[in-house]
């Protein structure tokens, strides 16, 4: 059976300068923030790009026709979809975790973040890995 217990941050005491600590932690939520809203911001990126008829735009360099696909690419979607749950994610994370560790700091302990850091990390690499691996099945479709 699992030990939930094992599982928890261990809460240690601070002995360090409380002004510091606090703007350490503040700066932390602001990069945490600053990843959500690349996110988001990528995300609107991709879906508005996507928007794009580059044929129209282009007309100089139209590749061979082609059917047109009809509707929405639903991979784009979804794709995009992950960017912003992934940003708004990383917001609402790095928002609880700042006002959690301001709690704990004032009361002179911190607990580290080790779950929220290995998270993002995932999301990432899963977002990362879900890019190259569509963009590796639409060249071999192209072929």
């Amino acid at each position: 059976m699992l030990n939930l217990k094992r599982l928890r941050t261990p809460v240690y005491r601070n002995t360090g300068s409380v002004a510091r600590d606090h703007l350490a932690s503040e700066r932390t939520f602001l990069a945490w923030l600053r990843t959500g809203l690349g996110f988001v911001a990528l995300g609107i990126a991709v879906e508005r790009f996507a928007q794009l008829n580059l044929a129209e735009l282009l007309p100089v360099a139209q590749p061979p026709a082609q059917e047109p696909r009809p509707g929405r690419n639903v991979d784009m979607d979804k794709f995009v979809g992950a960017l912003l749950g992934t940003g708004g994610g990383a917001i609402a994370y790095g928002t609880t975790r700042y006002f959690s560790t301001m709690r704990l700091l004032e009361r002179g302990l911190y607990r580290p973040a080790y779950y929220g850091a290995g998270a993002l990390g995932i999301a990432v690499a899963g977002l990362a890995g879900t890019v190259y691996w569509t963009a590796a099945k639409e060249r071999r479709a192209t072929r």
